[in-house]
């Protein structure tokens, strides 16, 4: 195992709240972590760099105030669409942000400026190969997107996948993919994650920034509401079928394969809405700290009932 010094500070479980397009925002990112987990967002959540600053301030800020609350991070999309990238990376180099989440590419000399200031770097990956290049990077760990996850996810079993990755991989491992209990926190644990990554559960708390009808929809869904296509965004990803329907697609015909183009891509997550294959667990909307008193009772539960039976 394999957490890094720097986020177990303050940390109550091993969970990170993962960062999702137009959901997370400083008050998700500030009061999860209050509560004692990771809380991350996008940067691109914030519709400027300059806005992207002021979010950091708040959220350092506010963790200053809180004086115990556990790490934070910020996303950024490595990709050649994204224009921000360059002024972004620099005000996370100037802020120090402690944790970079990076998707869609993973490039060392972003590494090596995130490791200048004393920063964490993870990668989020769905298969071997991808791993492979991530860790050639340099970074600290390797996100697992597996079958299920919300939003862009891969379709391996998290057994294998994690299986394989630690074969040549030894930082910190993050498993993401369907995990919206204590209970599934300490499954990760138990089969060699670090942490677990939680994106949908988090949609549906008080202080995201989602649309409540998207919350509503949440808590409505099972697993059979799940569609994963690459017809919306260009990259294949699990949406909720409601929304799909509710944009005028249909779920059963869904257009080709469209090229990856950030704008469009915005205007689509805006309005078809993510979710992974464990909605069918959310029945609530808690607030955050809510929802992380809620995740410790099960995930000790979990560990006593293992060793009541064995």
């Amino acid at each position: 195992m394999a957490i890094p010094a720097a986020l177990r500070e303050n940390l109550r479980l091993p969970v990170i709240a993962a960062p999702m397009f137009l959901v997370s925002g400083p008050q998700l990112v500030l009061e999860t972590c209050k509560a004692g987990l990771i809380g991350t967002f996008p940067a691109l959540n914030a519709r400027t760099t300059e806005g992207f600053a002021a979010w950091l301030t708040e959220i350092e800020d506010g963790r200053r105030a809180h004086g115990r609350a556990a790490a934070y991070g910020v996303n950024l999309i490595v990709h050649k669409t994204n224009p921000r990238l360059e002024p972004d990376l620099a005000v996370v180099a100037e802020r120090k942000v402690p944790l970079v989440i990076t998707s869609l590419g993973a490039v060392p000399d972003l590494v090596k400026e995130v490791h200048g200031y004393g920063g964490l770097v993870f990668h989020d990956v769905i298969s071997v190969r991808h791993a492979r290049k991530a860790a050639q990077a340099g970074v600290d760990g390797l996100i697992l997107v597996c079958a299920g996850a919300g939003g862009h996810a891969g379709t391996a079993s998290p057994f294998a996948l994690i299986e394989e990755v630690r074969q040549f991989f030894d930082g910190t491992l993050i498993l993401a993919g369907a995990l919206g209990s204590g209970r599934h926190v300490a499954a990760a644990r138990m089969m060699g994650a670090d942490f677990a990554y939680m994106g949908t559960r988090f949609i549906a708390t008080r202080e995201s920034m989602a649309d409540q009808a998207y919350k509503d929809m949440l808590t409505a869904s099972a697993l059979a509401d799940i569609v994963y296509t690459d017809s919306i965004s260009g990259v294949n990803a699990n949406f909720l079928r409601p929304s799909l329907i509710a944009a005028g697609l249909d779920p059963e015909n869904l257009p080709p394969k469209k090229h990856m183009d950030m704008a469009a891509e915005a205007k689509a997550w805006r309005d078809i809405w993510s979710a992974g294959h464990g909605v069918g667990g959310i029945a609530d909307v808690p607030a955050a700290a809510e929802l992380a008193a809620r995740l410790e009772a099960e995930y000790m539960a979990a560990f006593r009932d293992t060793t009541a039976q064995f």
